[in-house]
């Protein structure tokens, strides 16, 4: 039976919807403060309709458009996340002078590949060290390394505003 268009989504229906890892989506919730799913015991998110409009908006905006995490970043602070949203959508295109920069350069794309990596990889070591504790022990564990995610996520997300002014 599907979900309806207003039915809350889990990582892996939006990693699948999306077709990217789910550790992009939780990467990219360290790198985008506006990305904020319902997390339930467990630390299981679950993803609003809107948050899945933006999710796919940034992945145009990354994987179709060439931006960078900077770029994409600024777009946020600049047009909002409606509009990236509606990016998402197909409701709205970019246009290079919103963000007064080019799509990136090849470094740029080429440091924010290597820390997804670096990301993945650090997720894959947890999984592995998690791998040899019971179920519940495991699963409340990932509930708190979560948490310390988001932790980490809302001081970066303060400490930006006075780093650039």
């Amino acid at each position: 039976m599907d979900k309806g268009p207003q039915a809350f989504r889990t990582i892996s229906e939006v990693a699948d919807d999306l077709d990217l890892p789910q550790h992009v989506l939780r990467f990219w919730e360290t790198k985008f403060a506006q990305i904020k799913p319902l997390k339930r015991g467990g630390g299981r998110r679950f993803y609003r309709p809107e948050d899945v409009d933006l999710l796919r908006g940034i992945r145009h905006l990354l994987y179709g458009e060439g931006y960078t995490i900077k770029g994409v970043q600024r777009l946020l602070k600049s047009q909002g996340v409606r509009f990236v949203a509606a990016v998402g959508r197909g409701e709205a295109k970019v246009e290079p002078s919103l963000t007064g920069e080019s799509a990136g350069t090849d470094a740029e794309r080429g440091e924010d590949t290597a820390e997804e990596a670096a990301f993945a990889k650090d997720r894959a070591d947890d999984d592995d060290r998690l791998s040899l504790l019971s179920d519940d022990a495991a699963r409340a564990l990932r509930g708190a390394l979560d948490e310390l995610v988001e932790c980490e996520r809302l001081l970066s997300a303060l400490r930006e505003p006075a780093e650039g002014g």
